[in-house]
């Protein structure tokens, strides 16, 4: 039995949810969101909210339970409160900055990195050596947030490059002689 998969998801006010078959929308003041759910669940509204139960006792059903209920709360959370990545830049001369949809940055490299920022994710830029990555969709913020790391991930030794905000570098020793 999934502890996850049999809570309630409540609709708070001012978001709209409707069901179509498998395909679930939910409208918020922030945006829609969009997702067709696998066959393996049932989403159903009630008056209290929305609950999702397996389709049959097999495994997958099982399976697929929690998962489909997290996707659903977050997007009824993202359209509501929408979700949001810091990212930290630690070096010597480096730096991020926005111009138009475009997140510019230098990490070091003998060229500056243009990051064409996608339809749906803001990207702010409130300090040389802050990002922040905001969306309604938990996937893409994420997404977004990871690919921007992974133009110069932290370093082990003096950790350069750029992280996400609290996230603990493993600090290595340098050479001993």
């Amino acid at each position: 039995m999934s502890r996850i998969g049999k809570q309630l998801i409540a609709i708070p006010d001012g978001v709209t949810v409707s069901i179509d078959g498998q395909a679930v929308t939910v409208k918020g003041k922030k945006g829609e969101l969009e997702h067709i759910f696998s066959d393996y669940v049932t989403v159903s509204q009630g008056e209290d909210g929305i609950t999702i139960a397996p389709s049959d006792e097999s495994k997958e059903g099982k399976s697929h339970w929690g998962l489909s209920r997290t996707l659903l709360a977050n997007m009824v959370g993202g359209v509501t409160e929408g979700f949001k990545k810091n990212l930290e830049i630690n070096g010597v001369g480096y730096r991020a900055q926005v111009q138009g949809k475009t997140l510019i940055m230098q990490l070091g490299f003998s060229h500056e990195v243009k990051f064409d920022i996608p339809e749906g994710i803001e990207i702010k830029a409130a300090k040389a050596t802050e990002i922040e990555v905001s969306g309604i969709s938990k996937q893409r913020v994420g997404q977004v947030a990871a690919d921007i790391r992974s133009f110069r991930p932290p370093e082990p030794y003096k950790g350069k490059g750029v992280k996400y905000a609290g996230e603990y570098i493993f600090r290595k020793e340098g050479k001993k002689k």
